[in-house]
């Protein structure tokens, strides 16, 4: 029941168009390509001794050459910000950035007048066993649904249909956390891990979610989690 009710809710608004149309079936085609200091004051002379009668202007006391000012390194250039992630519709309505936050955007939508706030990102780097398999957009999802007192919910798009009654994964530092699998869509197992899973998903610094195809090819994507604690904050703010 746990696995219908979140297939009828979660995809209908949070994949749009991604699930509108099933995952290509992998077929041997090309793959797409997946990123100065001062110079010290001159000693003042002494003067010198008056002559009774001077035969000769006495010399003049030669100036200390300044020193040349240390040499300063350029600057290094500021690291551009990642560019914002496009993600599907939400429910035929096309999701309003809030912000983006390192790897993640913060966006929000409101399909049938229903708001929903989410922080989304794409993967990092991608790889596939046989390799360069072609596949759809990948991306990883951390939803809010106030409607239906929905908060953190953490759901992956794949980019193929997984093998059926297989489970996925998605590792977190040490820890890995079973996600459960139906068509492209992959969610947490146990709902009681979620909160948990979300907070060193905060706190870490990537996440590794693995799986197979229907034919079964095993893949393995690595997502940034860069700029997620302040995505899920402004998520937090919009989506109260």
């Amino acid at each position: 029941m746990r696995i219908h009710r979140r297939w009828q809710i979660v995809l209908p608004l949070l994949m749009g168009a991604v699930l509108a149309v099933p995952a290509k079936a992998q077929q041997p085609e090309p793959a797409a390509p997946e990123t100065a200091a001062p110079a010290p004051t001159p000693a003042k002379p002494k003067p010198a001794k008056k002559p009774a009668k001077p035969k000769t202007t006495p010399a003049k006391p030669a100036e200390a050459t300044p020193a040349k000012p240390a040499e300063t390194a350029p600057a290094k250039p500021a690291t551009p910000a990642a560019k914002p992630v496009t993600p599907p519709n939400v429910g035929g309505v096309k999701p309003t950035l809030l912000g983006q936050y390192g790897e993640w955007g913060a966006y929000t939508a409101s399909p049938g007048g229903k708001k929903v706030c989410f922080a989304i990102a794409k993967p990092t780097s991608s790889q596939t066993n046989p390799p360069d398999r072609p596949r759809n957009p990948i991306y990883m999802f951390i939803s809010s649904r106030p409607a239906e007192k929905v908060s953190n919910e953490v759901s992956i798009i794949i980019g193929y249909p997984f093998k059926p009654g297989t489970e996925a994964s998605a590792a977190v530092g040490s820890t890995t956390y079973a996600l459960y699998t139906q068509q492209d869509g992959a969610w947490i197992k146990n709902a009681a891990e979620e909160a948990q899973m979300v907070d060193a998903m905060r706190a870490g610094q990537s996440a590794v979610v693995k799986g197979v195809s229907a034919k079964g090819t095993e893949s393995t994507d690595t997502f940034s989690l860069k700029g997620l604690a302040q995505a899920l904050d402004r998520v937090g703010q919009e989506c109260k």
